[in-house]
């Protein structure tokens, strides 16, 4: 009791640990996905804003091999940027989704141009230079910009001392189409001196908003392009509006509070599934307990643990399931109390099944030999007829052969008890199973009164020549051994149809002796089979005129066992009957085994 009060205190105090470990790592890789998450739609809002750094610090390098992420290159493509990875040579040692005009190798003045106009050629470009390793590595992360290319051709064609003319604005509202662009021309002070398209904004830009819409370009409606006009100090801006579905415009508060709503309702979610998982899993051994008590209470000790209950507890290889484990000392203790008196009932019912076919047995086979002796006595002693010689010596005959088979049925009782207390001993001796088992065979050979079956007996080393047969010697009492192969032979023969073969055999297997009585007879049920060596019992097949108390093959089965032997049967309805007697050879007994039998007889 104390092992369990232990094991229950650990038990549960290691289970509220875990139960408080998984809460905090549950809530702490949310947050870690949650977290990555906003970074990555943060990362999309701004993209390329910071991703050029990113990218570097992600980078792996192995001399001038170089290897990037497969999301980068998902996010480059999906983005409309492209990647090049310059070595100090201006050799591209690594592109990712670069246009078929870009260059494989750049000069000195180009990558200057680059560094102070932020462009080349029709892209934007952004510049990196990573000095790890003591190697350099220059990143330009770049897109076409064909919103500044736009407003460099409206600039030549429309514009005039850096405004449109007038006579140019229908043209150039008819290439704006029905897109929603629109163009604003902004002075040094930010003002909007001139706005063609459908833009209804009116008041002056800040210093720093224009450059905010192109660091955070995510957190704006549209994209921005800009050119400036070197000559008039202006700036022409294109604003083109984004696709619908592509802006949010939640401020990062929300999305942190956001962040801890979804945790705190996962981890409530988690928790209150864990603690039903809990309570379901400690209170159903409790349930099951109260049903299995109240059955038992009710004496139904044959459904104290149905077949249901069993599955619940215990796995197919027979260990307790784990939920029940911490109560494995109980659930065992219950079990084996319930399997015994279970076994017990199904005994004392076998018994008093068996006790019955007995008493009926007994009163079967003395009735009839006790009416013969009863009917000749009181014929005799009624005077009332004149017996010849002849005829007294029949009914003396017939009245002693009716005692001399009850006197048998009585030493056949005491034999099968005896047998089974190790109360009588027989002295052994070498026997020749092949020579002796002939012998029993050609009595029933020889028996006139046996006219329904035919007897055939097969030698171990019949085929074998005369050098290569070999005796077959067991250590055995020759009267028990007789009457064990009486039994035998003789119950294959009051137990099956005539015409019957009946077949011995001996063989030898590894170290054993066999013998083998088999028939081709009526053959038995599974029930019979099973019982065909229980005292008193009468096969389901059996004859009700048969004669016996069903104790020959009892009395077999325990000389088998009294000379170290086993005994197996096989049998089929319809088909046969085979039992194979097995005992170890004479050279083969083991020094240890000390004979039941040493001197008397019944």
């Amino acid at each position: 009791m104390k092992q369990i009060k232990r094991r229950l205190a650990i038990h549960f105090t290691v289970q509220f640990f875990l139960l408080w470990v998984f809460v905090m790592v549950t809530l702490l890789v949310t947050l870690l996905l949650l977290a990555q998450n906003l970074m990555n739609q943060d990362l999309k809002r701004n993209f390329p804003i910071g991703a050029l750094d990113t990218i570097v610090a992600e980078v792996e390098l192995k001399g001038q091999d170089i290897t990037l992420p497969s999301r980068w290159v998902s996010q480059l493509i999906e983005g409309g940027y492209w990647l090049q990875v310059l070595n100090s040579d201006g050799q591209v040692i690594y592109s990712a989704n670069a246009p078929a005009q870009l260059k494989t190798s750049y000069g000195a003045t180009d990558l200057l141009q680059v560094e102070e106009t932020g462009h080349y050629e029709t892209f934007r470009v952004m510049t990196k230079l990573d000095t790890r390793e003591n190697k350099k590595f220059l990143y330009l992360l770049g897109a076409e910009d064909h919103g500044a290319q736009r407003l460099q051709v409206w600039l030549r064609s429309f514009g005039e001392n850096g405004l449109i003319r007038p006579d140019a604005v229908k043209e150039l509202e008819s290439q704006l189409g029905q897109s929603k662009e629109f163009v604003q021309i902004i002075d040094a002070e930010g003002r909007i001196v001139q706005s063609i398209g459908p833009s209804v904004r009116k008041d002056p830009y800040s210093p720093l908003e224009l450059l905010s819409m192109r660091a955070e370009p995510g957190a704006y409606p549209s994209n921005m392009s800009v050119y400036y006009d070197q000559q008039s100090g202006y700036a022409w801006v294109l604003q083109t509006p984004k696709e619908e579905g592509t802006f949010t415009s939640q401020p990062i508060l929300y999305d942190i509070i956001l962040v801890f709503v979804y945790t705190g309702v996962v981890v409530l979610l988690l928790t209150f599934a864990f603690a039903v998982w809990h309570g379901y899993r400690y209170g159903q051994p409790l349930l099951l307990f109260a049903d299995w008590f109240e059955r038992m209470g009710q004496g139904r000790y044959h459904e104290a643990l149905t077949e249901k209950d069993r599955k619940k507890v215990f796995r197919k290889n027979g260990s307790i399931r784990l939920r029940y484990r911490l109560y494995k000392e109980v659930i065992a203790g219950f079990y084996d109390m319930a399997t015994r008196l279970e076994a017990s009932e199904r005994e004392r019912g076998r018994l008093e099944k068996t006790r019955e076919e007995w008493m009926t047995g007994i009163s079967h086979d003395l009735r009839t030999p006790l009416s013969t002796i009863h009917g000749y006595g009181h014929l005799l002693e009624s005077g009332q007829f004149e017996w010849t010689d002849a005829e007294l010596a029949e009914m003396g005959k017939m009245i002693r052969e009716k005692g001399t088979f009850m006197l048998e049925l009585l030493q056949d009782f005491s034999l099968t008890f005896q047998l089974k207390n190790n109360a009588i001993s027989i002295p052994l001796e070498d026997i020749e199973l092949n020579e002796f088992v002939r012998r029993v065979v050609l009595r029933y050979v020889n028996d006139v009164t046996i006219q329904d079956a035919s007897f055939v007996f097969e030698e171990e080393d019949e085929e074998k020549d005369e050098e290569e047969a070999s005796e077959l010697i067991v250590k055995a009492n020759a009267k028990w051994f007789q009457r064990m192969l009486q039994n035998l032979i003789t119950n294959a023969v009051k137990h099956n149809p005539a015409g019957t073969l009946i077949t011995v055999k001996t063989r030898r297997e590894a170290n054993d002796a066999l013998i083998i009585v088999e028939d081709n007879g009526a053959g038995m049920d599974e029930e019979t089979k099973q019982n065909l060596f229980e005292r008193y019992y009468r096969g389901t097949n059996t004859d009700e005129g048969t004669d016996g108390a069903g104790l020959g093959m009892s009395i077999a089965h325990a000389i088998v066992s009294a000379h170290q032997g086993s005994i197996e049967v096989e049998s089929r309805e319809g088909i046969g009957t085979r039992i194979i007697l097995r005992f170890p050879q004479a050279a083969q007994l083991s020094q240890k085994w000390k004979p039941l039998f040493q001197d008397g007889n019944i």
